[in-house]
């Protein structure tokens, strides 16, 4: 940005008005107390639909009486900011007028100390469009402001300003704006979306979803139709799994905030509008549950249990003590199962076992990981968890135990007939063994050091030790199989 922009503009007699929603700052306020609302108590969308039924400027008052919304923690727009704070400094007047609830543009007012007037919706009149125009020219006087704001609703504003200040708006919009603004400047303070909405739908937690083609791969049946049908399984999954992520960031967005690594997630930074999360998350839900019919309704209904867990887990799970890590464990093992109903094939109690137990051992790290890093920032507790640092010792020795005794289930399970009629020569499979203990105590001592990304999925792919020992893994399972 230009920091000579808006200087040339005289302040005598003239108030700089501000736009709050992703104008000052990089999010909507409306959207911002409707999940803060639902993230405390899910039932509470059914008092802020009645709210509805009686007008915006009602909905964004009860919105505002459930969802409290820290202003410390909001992503704001910083040029708009310096942009103000030039204006202010040649002894220009400012004003915060919104259609957000009164109370909430108040709150963010008073902690930006920015702004000599403050205005924003009652409860009754909700304060956009024309309404906000009205009021404008009835304060101040047609030209006698200037309107900082990124909505084709302010036109009506933009209109009647003395200068009119885009920001981030789209180039139909802008081209609207220089036909009929007096003056107009244009700000460009965000980049492309595309790159925010991929990273928040996380492809790279799509690793997770692979599981679907262990039974296939521990049953050998490498034919044709059963890997397209594991592929449509993981398609499905990964469709599925993106829309509950866009989901918990949303729930999430106070949590991740003040989480040192979370708060740069695209919604948390205001790098990706909320809006979109809100429409994004229930299409790929909708476009994940179509692809699901064409596999079998069994797999239909396993991708239904797992939608309700990981929502329980969204809302409610996730603060439970022990019962989020048994969650965590029971959904990595539900890929599994769909991956075996998805190509009928019948599941081992072996696998079934070694499963639960390696990821709970998986689960509790990524415990002890956010653990670890509250501990590092000076905090008690893990916010938005159950846990205290003080647990931490707990958490690593439930971590180790249940990964060990993920390694006992598979070293019993070579001794079984199954393993025999399946490989030529079992022998090389006991290096799986030796590799797996060798790579959960490196994880568990990484872990405990402070150096494990929060996901340890996510970490071991990106992990040059944990891809060797992949492949190792890999090599025992062929030798076994060939040799």
């Amino acid at each position: 940005m230009d920091d000579t922009r808006g200087l040339a503009i005289s302040v005598e007699g003239v108030t700089l008005v501000v736009d709050l929603d992703d104008t000052l700052i990089h999010t909507d306020m409306l959207l911002e107390t409707f999940w803060a609302a639902i993230s405390v108590r899910w039932l509470n969308i059914i008092p802020a639909m009645r709210a509805l039924f009686k007008g915006k400027a009602a909905f964004k008052r009860a919105l505002e009486e459930m969802g409290t919304v820290s202003p410390e923690l909001l992503p704001y727009n910083q040029e708009v900011i310096r942009y103000i704070e030039d204006w202010r400094s040649r002894g220009g007047r400012t004003a915060l007028v919104s259609a957000s609830d009164q109370r909430v543009v108040e709150k963010i007012a008073s902690h930006l100390e920015l702004f000599d007037e403050v205005c924003g919706s009652d409860g009754v009149r909700n304060l956009k469009g024309p309404n906000k125009a009205a009021h404008l020219n009835d304060t101040y006087g047609k030209g006698g402001f200037v309107y900082i704001g990124d909505a084709e609703a302010d036109l009506d504003i933009w209109r009647d300003a003395a200068c009119a200040v885009t920001v981030d708006v789209s180039a139909s919009l802008a081209a609207r704006v220089d036909d009929q603004a007096a003056r107009v400047e244009h700000l460009t303070t965000r980049g492309s979306r595309l790159k925010p909405l991929i990273k928040a739908m996380r492809p790279h937690q799509w690793l997770k979803n692979v599981l679907v083609f262990l039974p296939m791969m521990a049953a050998h049946q490498f034919n044709l139709v059963t890997i397209g049908q594991a592929m449509l399984g993981f398609v499905v999954f990964s469709l599925v799994a993106s829309s509950v992520y866009l989901l918990n960031d949303l729930l999430d967005l106070a949590a991740d905030r003040v989480h040192p690594r979370k708060r740069l997630r695209p919604f948390a930074s205001g790098d990706l509008p909320l809006l979109w999360g809100t429409l994004i998350a229930p299409t790929l839900l909708i476009v994940g549950f179509a692809l699901a019919l064409l596999l079998n309704l069994q797999f239909v209904g396993v991708m239904l249990f797992y939608y309700a867990v990981t929502t329980a887990y969204s809302f409610w799970l996730k603060r439970e003590l022990i019962v989020d890590i048994c969650t965590l464990a029971g959904l990595y093992t539900l890929r599994i199962i769909a991956g075996g109903v998805a190509t009928g094939i019948p599941l081992s109690v072996w696998l079934l076992a070694f499963s639960i137990f390696f990821f709970l051992s998986l689960a509790a790290m990524k415990r002890q990981a956010e653990l670890k890093a509250s501990q590092a920032a000076g905090q008690r507790k893990a916010h938005g968890r159950g846990y205290q640092t003080t647990d931490l010792p707990l958490i690593a020795n439930m971590a180790v135990s249940s990964g060990y005794v993920s390694v006992l289930v598979m070293a019993l399970y070579l001794n079984t007939d199954a393993v025999s009629g399946l490989y030529s020569n079992p022998a090389p499979l006991w290096g799986i063994c030796l590799v797996l203990l060798y790579w959960l105590s490196r994880m568990v001592m990484i872990s405990h050091r402070g150096w494990m990304h929060d996901d340890p999925v996510v970490f071991a792919a990106r992990d040059r030790i944990s891809i060797i020992c992949a492949l190792f893994i890999f090599g025992f399972a062929v030798l076994g199989a060939l040799w």
